[in-house]
């Protein structure tokens, strides 16, 4: 049963808050944590493990481990996480006809060699979760209309899944909010942000579908293929937001959200 779907950030600064802004995000993702504890394993989607340009993906390997922080930054987290693999092995073999999707192993298919690295994308939201078995899955750019899908699939699958299992979208938003950031300034980073905490707050996610091609890539999220999968989720088993709330401390924007059954 799925029990609820969390909207999580990856930034250090979601760890360490350096304003009062930030910490109010820093305390919304520890009540999130709260409210979670009762799921007995995670689907974590993230767009900052395995990078593949024409499929999702799919972790198969029995034992991931945290290896990548970002900028050095240590989160402190366990040092070893397992997979669900029953229920990652569901999720590839349901998707495959239908969906581009791989599954992923490292070294051996089983046993104490089959170890992946877990990056920033994962610990920093783990950091917040109470420890649970994982599927961890990666976002493509593909279609709109086919990661939406993906996450109306998904949204079945789990919903008769034999466990209570909830599905945590790590995302950071716009890249562009600061000239001494990597990606320099773009007044799109702004305006994507804003409209996607309205529509946090609202629960309503239709709004995605909005936003042009050119005016994304402006933006620079690297959340938008993952929000495409949980409305996708959310057209399937309607849910309310709360703990909703939003920080910019550096050039990208962190967000948020707790759906609720």
């Amino acid at each position: 049963m799925l029990v609820g779907m969390a909207i999580m950030p990856h930034g250090n600064e979601a760890v360490y808050p350096p304003d009062e802004e930030t910490r109010k995000l820093h305390e919304n993702l520890k009540k999130i944590g709260r409210e979670l504890r009762n799921a007995e394993t995670y689907v974590l989607i993230t767009p900052h493990n395995v990078r593949i340009s024409w499929a999702l993906g799919v972790i198969m390997a029995e034992h991931l481990i945290p290896w990548l922080p970002f900028n050095d930054v240590d989160v402190p987290v366990d040092d070893e996480y397992e997979t669900d693999r029953e229920l990652a092995q569901e999720i590839f073999l349901g998707a495959r006809a239908e969906f581009p999707v791989v599954d992923i192993n490292f070294a051996t298919y089983s046993g104490r060699y089959s170890r992946f690295p877990l990056t920033w994308g994962e610990i920093i939201p783990l950091y917040f979760l109470e420890k649970n078995p994982l599927v961890l899955i990666t976002p493509a750019k593909l279609e709109r209309d086919k990661l939406i899908e993906f996450g109306r699939f998904l949204a079945n699958l789990l919903e008769k899944a034999g466990k209570k299992v909830a599905v945590i979208v790590s995302a950071d938003h716009g890249h562009a909010h600061s000239e001494k950031g990597p990606y320099g300034y773009a007044k799109e980073s702004k305006e994507y942000d804003r409209r996607i905490v309205e529509m946090l707050k609202s629960g309503n996610l239709e709004g995605l579908l909005e936003f042009t091609d050119d005016f994304i890539t402006k933006a620079k999220p690297d959340s938008y293929w993952s929000l495409l999968m949980a409305l996708g989720i959310l057209r399937e088993i309607p849910m309310k937001p709360d703990l909703v709330s939003y920080a910019c401390p550096t050039y990208y924007g962190m967000a948020s959200a707790l759906f609720r059954r």
